[in-house]
């Protein structure tokens, strides 16, 4: 072919370099052709298969190298639709109380501190932060890039309106107590100080606390706070932005859609969003779990659950008994009388009955999870769960003890038509008072059937969680109430057990008043140093139990079901469950692969 073209086939030497590279490349196809023709179809058949062989062998050469160079890493992308038992009212750090708002003011707002599943604290709106020697005074300095979700920028005016909002009385925020005391003040937009009236060594972990934006609050007088739009249409500084929220006929939330908050100080959340869909009762939302219309939910699994979810089991610290209100009741300020009640139960009795073992029998105020080894929890597929429960069964043996101890006190049962005890005329009866979440009733009515057993005349009251509080915590108007001490991580017992914490907003429900105890209590928060401490709060912790001023029950295990692709999820040192959510911008249901050396700049 070569030797056949034409002088006047070659085209100007502007393009014949191109043109003789075509005639080049027809050459060598020809040629090749031409060795084709000359081999015998065995011949060819071998060619084709070796050359199928090599190009498959240097596929896998480049796969095997490159995934020996590179790792799979979280990449951005899926959705998780978690269902929530009870109603939304307040996204809002300042009035959050039900477990459905806590989750979600976790989820939209950012604190000054982090909390991590490992129990330590990390700063999140704050660049740093110094501590004075005597431990007094908190100064933090802010990033200058933290914004909240609607682009405007975060100010240490922000944080100080959020903090006198809370300490504002007429609001009755559930964190009053935790702010009592406190100065805060605003050197510059980019600065806070706290000062403290004496050193409170867990005090930094009230930094986490979520901070509102001043520019949209602080308009809005105190008696129309808690009706303003933007406690269902919050905006805040943390992973997540409520973008939709649905209601239903009769104008309850049904659902809300949260996106990933590209702002986030501690890097873009790994998911798009977060649905929330709302139920009324834990069967409806069990329902839906097993439906596939939810993936994610709070609590132990029915046996409908799908087989793609997960369980992950924590201890919660906190502390459930009944507290005796000895200003409240004349009979239950008889010492007698309380040891009487606390021997007639038995709290692992409870624990098999009404959690299903999944929580652990307590004798004293000091729950197991709060120890110096780090919690851990344990993620497991549904199936290798155990969710059998025993019936509840209190003895004659205890209910003779209880009798005998009474009768020992002074007490005298009557007989015939006179049924219960009397002392000097009165007669031991009282009503428990509790919240009207499923366990909580449960367990009310149980204490109360073995303490009737006994002979006491004693009843349940249940109240709306909100109701409980203002009606009843607040004023102290029970004679003894079922609740839970959420004791946390850093074992402050000073907030629960200090005769200066028996009104409100102090959390010392028992009105329990010792000064060996309050002095040992005192001392334990000015202590830095975590292992004295702690012994100290042994130590206080064993007066409290030799006086019995409550009934010590249990202290639950935290359930959290997931689906099997939701990857990343740590907990650890939860106070609240809500605190699953400390590092949800680290949980991802996608991957991608990248080379080693690209993996830690990958977000």
């Amino acid at each position: 072919m070569d030797e056949h073209i034409m002088l006047s086939e070659i085209p100007p030497t502007s393009s014949r370099a191109s043109f003789l590279a075509r005639v080049r490349r027809f050459s060598s196809l020809s040629s090749l052709e031409q060795m084709l023709a000359q081999f015998s179809p065995s011949e060819r058949l071998f060619l084709y298969v070796f050359t199928f062989l090599l190009a498959l062998a240097t596929f896998f050469l480049v796969v095997f190298v490159s995934d020996s160079v590179s790792v799979s890493v979280p990449t951005h992308g899926g959705t998780l639709t978690e269902g929530e038992v009870g109603s939304v009212r307040f996204i809002n750090p300042v009035l959050a109380l039900s477990q459905p708002d806590q989750d979600l003011t976790e989820l939209v707002y950012s604190g000054l501190m982090r909390s991590q599943p490992d129990g330590s604290l990390i700063p999140d709106l704050a660049s740093s932060y110094t501590i004075s020697p005597d431990g007094t005074t908190y100064t933090f300095v802010l990033r200058p890039n933290a914004r909240f979700q609607d682009n405007t920028p975060v100010t240490a005016e922000d944080v100080v309106y959020t903090i006198t909002t809370i300490q504002n009385p007429n609001l009755k925020s559930p964190h009053r107590g935790d702010w009592l005391g406190v100065r805060v003040s605003a050197p510059d937009s980019h600065t806070v100080v706290f000062t403290l009236s004496s050193a409170y060594a867990p005090f930094l972990a009230n930094t986490t606390l979520g901070i509102m934006p001043k520019a949209l609050w602080s308009s809005i007088p105190d008696e129309e706070f808690a009706f303003s739009q933007f406690n269902t249409k919050p905006i805040g500084s943390g992973p997540f932005k409520v973008t939709t929220l649905t209601k239903d006929a009769s104008g309850t939330i049904h659902k809300l859609d949260l996106t990933a908050f590209d702002g986030e100080i501690l890097g873009k959340p790994y998911l798009d969003g977060i649905s929330f869909i709302m139920f009324t009762d834990d069967a409806s939302a069990q329902s839906a779990l097993a439906s596939g219309q939810i993936a994610s939910l709070i609590g132990f699994p029915t046996k409908k659950v799908a087989a793609h979810s997960d369980q992950i089991i924590t201890p919660l610290p906190r502390v459930f008994g009944v507290f005796f209100n000895q200003n409240h009741n004349d009979e239950l300020a008889d010492a007698g009388v309380r040891k009487a009640l606390n021997a007639a139960i038995d709290p692992s009795t409870l624990v098999r009955s009404i959690l299903g073992n999944r929580g652990i029998a307590l004798t004293g105020v000091i729950p197991p999870s709060t120890s110096d080894t780090p919690t851990s929890a344990i993620r497991l597929p549904l199936a290798l769960t155990d969710s059998t429960q025993a019936p509840l069964a209190t003895t004659d043996e205890l209910v003779q003890k209880a009798q005998t101890m009474l009768a020992a006190d002074g007490w005298v049962k009557g007989t015939g038509t006179t049924t219960g005890w009397t002392k000097n005329k009165k007669a031991l009866s009282f009503t428990i008072a509790t919240a009207d979440t499923p366990e909580l009733v449960t367990t009310a009515h149980a204490v109360a059937a073995a303490w009737n057993k006994v002979g006491a005349h004693v009843s349940v009251a249940i109240y709306p969680v909100s109701e409980l509080q203002t009606t009843i915590i607040q004023p102290r108007a029970y004679d003894a109430i079922l609740f839970g001490e959420a004791v946390g991580p850093e074992l402050d017992l000073y907030a629960f057990w200090n005769s200066k914490e028996r009104n409100y907003p102090g959390l010392n429900l028992s009105m329990y008043t010792n000064t060996q105890v309050d002095g040992l209590l005192a001392q334990a928060r000015s202590t830095s140093n975590m292992a004295a401490r702690n012994e100290l709060y042994e130590k206080a912790a064993g007066i409290i139990q030799g006086d019995v001023p409550a009934v010590f029950l249990y202290s639950p295990q935290f359930s959290y079901i997931i689906p099997q692709s939701l990857q990343g999820v740590t907990l650890g040192s939860l106070t609240s469950p809500s605190d699953r959510f400390q590092d949800v911008y680290n949980w991802y249901m996608q991957t991608e692969r990248v080379w080693n050396v690209f993996a830690p700049y990958v977000r």
